[in-house]
């Protein structure tokens, strides 16, 4: 792997504490992890969701926090993509940027739906009552793009792990739509991941990202500190697109 591809797995950018009710550990836990796993960024992201009201609590125990020399610890809240409109789950006094959490971290949970969020069933059924594949991609993408225009400080979690849950796949998604997924995160400054517990996004859509210059980081989506900065699917992703990459110079 190139050293450009290595230094990604040098950040998890997408670790789970108990603020979160489906993890187990703690900040200092995570951040401990980090510093042993010898990386170099860790950003410490839970749960919320429009009712949340501890974000003032979690941004104040991560700042008691001392860090290891060498870390760089970043904070972020995960919340779900809404509807077709790029509405995101989040409270509405959430302080992104100075004074608050460094990003919003999206998550595709459930598919943005024309009248909002649809769960798994939900869209397998309307597929298969008449909504084509061609125009679930393109609502998944548009409101993918509306997302990241309207969402300060963003960072885009494990993308497309929606498309197996619904009957679909990233093979379907073609050029020209992961293009324009790919440029809008660029213009927009969001980050993308790429998620361990996910695989996802995968090949395609990362050289898409690269050739629209939207920057890329890894996550493993850790609800344990064991697996904090600890990458395998991740690393089959990136060896792939290396591959991908040498027969582009062929």
């Amino acid at each position: 792997m190139t050293d450009r591809l290595r230094a990604l797995l040098r950040g998890d950018f997408h670790v789970h504490s108990t603020f979160s009710d489906d993890a187990r550990s703690t900040l200092a836990e995570n951040i401990a992890a980090a510093a042993a796993a010898g990386l170099s960024h860790v950003r410490l992201t839970d749960h919320v969701r429009a009712s949340t009201t501890w974000v003032p609590e979690f941004l104040a125990a991560v700042a008691a926090e001392p860090v290891p020399d060498g870390l760089s610890v970043l904070t972020g809240v995960e919340a779900k993509l809404l509807d077709a409109s790029g509405a995101v789950d989040v409270p509405a006094d959430l302080v992104v940027g100075a004074g608050g959490v460094d990003a919003i971290v999206i998550g595709d949970h459930q598919f943005p739906g024309t009248d909002g969020p649809w769960s798994p069933d939900e869209t397998r059924r309307r597929i298969a009552d008449g909504l084509s594949a061609h125009d679930a991609l393109d609502l998944l993408i548009e409101a993918s793009i509306r997302a990241m225009e309207g969402t300060r400080h963003a960072q885009l979690a494990h993308w497309f792990s929606i498309l197996p849950k619904v009957g679909l796949s990233e093979e379907q998604l073609g050029a020209d739509r992961l293009a324009a997924w790919a440029s809008a995160a660029a213009a927009t400054g969001t980050l993308v991941e790429v998620n361990e517990k996910w695989a996802c996004p995968g090949p395609e859509a990362v050289l898409a990202l690269r050739d629209a210059g939207a920057r890329i980081v890894a996550s493993t989506d850790s609800h344990d500190a064991a697996d904090v900065g600890r990458y395998d699917r991740v690393t089959a992703v990136l060896d792939a697109v290396e591959a991908a990459e040498r027969e582009e110079r062929r």
